[in-house]
């Protein structure tokens, strides 16, 4: 039985300490390595020509910045060029321990999945040590990745460890991709159209002196908007486009009812408290009705959702390991 041909991309942007460690750490198991200088101001892959001399290494350059997203799909087209069957991304910073590349991979390769991520989010171990900035941000973008790309069987959404079988990264819009930091949600997104398979796998991050280039200020304003947008380009395509079903009813009318009763409700309120008249029990009734209908569908809803997590991977079944 042969064994599947990996390709590992590493982005590098100011990584010039960590970046040479972390390659010599990749085992044999990976044919091909690409590290993508994407306009370091440090000279990460000129340090890397100069003080690495695996033969697996390419280096790629930017002559502009395009951000993590815009090195990745430089990364992801040179991989495509081989004969790699699954390419991984691993930062350059240190903090992805090259070793789990196989632990990483093994959905995949067992044929469970075509997508897979880190989590390091899964142990106690691995929340304690990570920094609480980090946690509680990683708690709220996970609940807004789960309601953009309804894989809501996902956490750690921002983990860059990743790994994608060849056929599924060829059906992905590769240049439609967000270029920035948004990048590892976008592409959670595109898959979620693609109807891929996408598991989590536990990990433990390694924290030392390296400085994150993801700014908190920018998160907080751009990813919720980001976010929004394709959680309604995900409802049209999944629920009304390619497919009608229950839950194309029971979301707009849900919502309807909802509004509807709330909105009423406040104005009814609002008119008892000037007139000093009390509100009927039929006018109470036209609100909470609506109200609790529309919440009862609503659920029923993220109930259909939840249960339409993919489960069937879309890369080919054979396999050539």
């Amino acid at each position: 039985m042969s064994k599947p041909v990996i390709a590992v991309v590493v982005p590098s942007y100011k990584v010039t300490s960590h970046v040479v460690e972390t390659l010599s750490e990749i085992g044999k198991e990976v044919s091909y390595i690409f590290v993508v200088d994407d306009a370091c101001p440090d000279g990460s892959g000129k340090l890397v020509q100069e003080k690495v001399s695996d033969k697996r290494v390419t280096v790629l350059f930017h002559q502009e910045n395009l951000g993590v997203g815009g090195a990745m799909i430089t990364g992801y087209k040179a991989a495509l060029e081989t004969d790699a069957d699954i390419i991984v991304k691993l930062d350059g910073d240190g903090q992805m321990d090259p070793a789990l590349i196989g632990e990483l991979i093994a959905p995949i390769v067992n044929g469970r999945a075509d997508y897979t991520k880190g989590d390091r989010l899964d142990s106690l171990t691995g929340l304690s040590q990570m920094p609480s900035i980090r946690l509680f941000g990683n708690a709220g973008l996970s609940l807004l990745t789960k309601i953009s790309t309804g894989y809501w069987n996902i956490t750690d959404p921002t983990n860059g460890y990743t790994a994608i079988h060849r056929d599924v990264l060829k059906a992905l819009p590769l240049d439609m991709l967000s270029k920035r930091f948004f990048f590892e949600s976008d592409i959670l997104f595109r898959l979620s159209l693609y109807r891929a398979v996408v598991w989590d796998v536990p990990m433990q991050a390694r924290y030392g002196t390296e400085k994150s280039n993801l700014s908190i200020i920018k998160t907080l304003w751009e990813f919720p908007w980001k976010h929004f947008k394709n959680f309604h380009k995900r409802l049209f395509y999944n629920y009304y486009l390619r497919d009608v079903s229950a839950a194309s009813i029971e979301l707009p009318l849900g919502f309807t009812l909802w509004w509807f009763g709330l909105i009423f409700g406040i104005a009814s309120y609002n008119q008892s408290m000037e007139t000093g008249v009390a509100a009927t029990t039929g006018t109470v009734m036209i609100s909470v009705v609506p109200l609790i209908l529309g919440f009862q569908l609503l659920l029923a809803f993220v109930s259909h959702d939840v249960s339409a997590v993919p489960t069937r991977p879309r890369h080919k079944g054979d396999l050539p390991w």
